[in-house]
């Protein structure tokens, strides 16, 4: 499922092309996707002028003139993909949206886990998937005071923890072991364990793993694409993420004649379903 980089990637795609223009028809060519979609949404969205984007946690919400917002959730498959001219048939296309001056943007699901909602734009926080989010991991009121205030007293996995979006918004399971690899903490310790010092570097760690990876476009996998078609590249910088049985880049390489045990590798564990990555040597 694309994750905070990936969803404000695309976003911001989405507000190059389309803020200030208006959506000169619109297509919807099924009833539902992961939930029903809003009775009428062809029409509600015909002759409506994009005015700004906003994204909340894995969500973006496209705002309309006349106070109403398009809620956005990609799901595990999906994408938004731009058309410069005429609108060309794709597979697994479930809503088009002509804009004037004649470029198309499209919503791509094959898997139909995202969703698509029509609301007033000042209900937005108190959408039923919005309403529950935590604090956004970007923001400045993203400290390790407030991190730390989450973990406490939870005796879940650190990992499972930062999982939760009620705990911080937009992380998934790629940043989440990225961040703890860069704040030296265990996937496997406990939340509430977490120390003032620890929260403050993890918060560190998670802020700078999440602006490295919007930089870079995000990672693309499977069914990923920025609107443009371009890749992103992150997945070329993961320290541990999918790195099995490879060294860990800060323990020391084994030389002739060097102690034995001194080269951690990386270790992949099961957690509550998700692979976790991590070097046991270093993230403590």
């Amino acid at each position: 499922m694309p994750e905070l980089p990936e969803v404000e990637t695309v976003m911001r795609g989405l507000r190059r092309h389309m803020e200030g223009r208006r959506i000169e028809r619109a297509e919807v060519r099924r009833a539902d996707l992961r939930w029903a979609l809003p009775e009428g949404l062809a029409d509600r969205l015909t002759g409506a002028r994009v005015i700004g984007f906003r994204r909340r946690g894995k969500y973006i919400a496209m705002r309309l003139e006349g106070g109403m917002t398009l809620l956005i959730h990609l799901g595990m498959s999906g994408r938004m993909i731009l058309d410069e001219g005429a609108a060309v048939p794709v597979a697994h296309e479930h809503v088009r949206l002509g804009l004037e001056g004649g470029r198309s943007v499209g919503f791509v699901d094959p898997r139909r886990f995202g969703s698509l909602d029509f609301l007033a734009t000042l209900a937005e926080d108190a959408h039923p998937r919005l309403r529950d989010l935590g604090p956004e991991p970007l923001e400045a009121g993203f400290t390790g005071r407030v991190l730390g205030a989450r973990l406490a007293g939870r005796r879940v996995s650190l990992k499972a923890a930062l999982l939760d979006q009620r705990v911080v918004a937009g992380l998934g399971n790629i940043y989440v072991s990225e961040a703890l690899f860069r704040a030296r903490l265990s996937p496997l310790r406990e939340a509430g364990r977490v120390s003032a010092n620890e929260a403050r570097a993890l918060v560190r760690a998670i802020k700078a793993t999440l602006l490295e990876a919007i930089a870079a476009g995000g990672s693309s996998l499977r069914d990923y694409v920025q609107p443009d078609g371009e890749l992103g590249y992150f997945q070329h910088q993961w320290k541990v993420y999918g790195r099995e049985g490879l060294p860990c880049e800060r323990c020391p390489r084994l030389r002739p004649g060097a102690a034995a045990g001194r080269c951690g590798l990386i270790e992949r564990v099961v957690q509550g379903g998700r692979a976790s990555f991590w070097c046991a040597r270093t993230q403590g």
